[in-house]
């Protein structure tokens, strides 16, 4: 990441130089004006840049993704070394998010930038609109490099990984234990979401809203820490990744190498476009001149001339870039075609077949979902035990049988940062209430509280018995989560029935929702989910009252139901009352 300077140097001689010229003949000639040392029977041009105009080189600034800078790194000292021009080439290296981020923001100083994907410009921009800024002037040229999204496991699994083809089905059916690093920080994550959205039933989009959630069960901090559990892990498991970040981490020399899975139902590429910051984006945080003095003429034809010398410089250094195919091989980059064969441990050696022009808008679709999926949960399950829901259900098993499959399912889909707490009702559960508090809200990272809701979940069918209390429960949860709100979470309710209200002692139906709307207040959302079991709900009800809190209803008879809208329930939290 340093500064590398073709031209001689201001500063002295080091010690080595000057003790060679003092054993050395030394020769003084003027030449055109130039000094030059004669040393041995060499000459050298150590003080030429003097005579020559190269004492301050003209300094190229490349802000590169992580991933490529070392490769572009040695690409600039050889084009710093070889250029008749006068060029110091910077290149820094930062995480492409970042990158995006800060251009978007008006604070970019560079020259170049070489994200990991053509959707950081899209992420730039949109940022920018968010932020009321205009879009920074940038032009995006052809990739220079493409990478390949795999799925990598550590080598001493291989074998195990290998027992069945790796795919994106495998991972929509929860059948390849899978780790996906943050898409609002990886390219190969994002790229890998839509490859797996493409992979699932079209008519079924619950089923990659599943994927989704049981990939966001534990997010590592970045790529290296995945790759760091995946070596560690006592069962074999995949990270998504590039076949550039498996070679970086492997050419690492690491205690536990990497190998690559290619998916068998293919794959996509990164590509790693040019982006040239135009001098108009380079302006925009400058001082505005001064009106009150005139303008100088030869100022403006000055800045003219810079900026055809900086344009020169970036076109040879861009040529010289496109013309490194070796270097971005030795790294684990193929061509921006797709094309090249690499020798390099862990990652086969002709390239696969991957798509490399991937929809930016699609991509950032599914990083707003995202983000609301990974918004963490503070919820109260709130369960029916009433004598019915020993009844059975379409497919033969009792109604709280499924209960118990269902939540069993969601429970291991769940982060460890969720809260969660659990009640049960039925008339006359606990005292005068209808409502009976098993387990308080709180995270299931926590092991204790987490085998607590498990043993509860467990003794459900113990607890069976009365009739549904399902008004005077709503109100008393929805006080209940509204009173411990916590403003960095979505606060809710999850309510399970298998019934209508059938308390005669308690609130009707309007009275409910005159006091759902008294206490409504919309800085402290509780929406409503409920869930109905059964062909004994009341679903007009339940509707009435979701719409009041701005939750949702839903109507479920088999395991599979209950497993589909618990995925609803978490992932249509952003849309809310209106979801489609």
């Amino acid at each position: 990441m340093g500064r590398h300077t073709v031209a001689a140097s201001a500063k002295k001689p080091g010690r080595k130089l000057i003790l060679s010229i003092i054993g050395a003949i030394v020769v003084v000639g003027v030449v055109a004006g130039g000094v030059f040392l004669w040393v041995g029977d060499y000459l050298n041009p150590l003080f030429a840049s003097a005579g020559t105009g190269c004492a301050e080189p003209e300094e190229l600034v490349v802000v590169a993704d992580t991933s490529i800078a070392p490769a572009l790194t040695d690409i600039a000292e050889e084009f710093d070394q070889d250029s008749e021009l006068c060029v110091s080439t910077e290149i820094t290296a930062q995480d492409s998010a970042d990158t995006a981020a800060v251009a978007a923001s008006g604070g970019m100083d560079a020259d170049v930038w070489v994200p990991d994907s053509s959707v950081w410009l899209d992420r730039m921009n949109a940022t920018a609109s968010s932020l009321g800024q205009s879009q920074p002037a940038v032009e995006a040229r052809e990739s220079i490099a493409t990478s390949p999204v795999v799925f990598a496991g550590a080598s001493t699994k291989a074998t195990e990984i290998a027992a069945e083809p790796v795919s994106w089905a495998r991972v929509l059916g929860g059948t390849l234990p899978t780790i996906l690093p943050d898409p609002e920080a990886s390219a190969a994550s994002l790229a890998g979401l839509l490859t797996l959205r493409a992979h699932s039933a079209p008519e079924d989009p619950r089923q990659f809203a599943g994927a989704m959630v049981a990939l966001s069960k534990s997010i590592p901090a970045s790529t290296s820490a995945a790759f760091g559990a995946a070596s560690a892990g006592q069962e074999p498991v995949v990270v998504v990744t590039t076949e550039a970040q498996v070679a970086a981490y492997n050419l690492d020399d690491p205690t536990e190498s990497l190998v690559a899975a290619y998916p068998v139902d293919g794959t996509v590429s990164l590509d790693y476009p040019f982006v040239r910051m135009t001098a108009t984006d380079a302006a925009a945080g400058s001082e505005p001149a001064d009106s009150s003095e005139s303008a100088d003429p030869s100022d403006s034809a000055d800045s003219e001339s810079a900026d055809a010398s900086k344009a020169e410089l970036l076109d040879a250094f861009e040529a010289a870039v496109r013309d490194s195919a070796k270097t971005f091989a030795a790294a684990g980059f193929r061509a921006p075609d797709g094309s090249g064969e690499l020798d390099i441990a862990g990652l086969g050696a002709e390239a696969p077949e991957a798509q490399t022009a991937l929809d930016g808008a699609a991509q950032l679709e599914i990083l707003r979902s995202w983000s609301v999926l990974t918004l963490r949960s503070r919820m109260l399950a709130v369960i029916d035990v009433s004598g019915s829901m020993e009844e059975p259900a379409e497919n033969g098993l009792r109604r709280i049988d499924i209960f118990q499959q269902a939540a069993v399912g969601a429970m291991q889909k769940f982060s460890g940062e969720v809260e969660l707490g659990v009640w049960v009702f039925s008339t006359a559960r606990n005292g005068e209430l209808d409502y009976e508090e098993l387990s308080p809200i709180a995270p299931l990272g926590d092991a204790a509280h987490s085998q607590q809701i498990a043993g509860v979940i467990q003794s459900l069918p113990a607890r069976l018995g009365g009739a549904t209390g399902l008004y005077d429960t709503t109100l008393a949860a929805v006080q209940r989560v509204r009173e411990t709100y916590d403003p960095e979470k979505v606060n809710s309710v999850l309510l399970f029935t298998d019934g209508k209200n059938e308390d005669e002692n308690g609130i009707d139906l309007e009275t409910l929702l005159a006091e759902l709307a008294k206490i409504d207040d919309p800085t402290k959302p509780v929406p409503v989910i409920m869930i109905g079991i059964g062909p004994e709900i009341d679903l007009d009800a339940m509707q009435r009252i979701t719409q009041a809190t701005k939750g949702a209803a839903y109507s479920a008879t088999k395991p599979e139901d209950l497993g589909v809208v618990l995925v609803d329930a978490l992932t249509q939290r952003s849309c809310r009352p209106n979801c489609g």
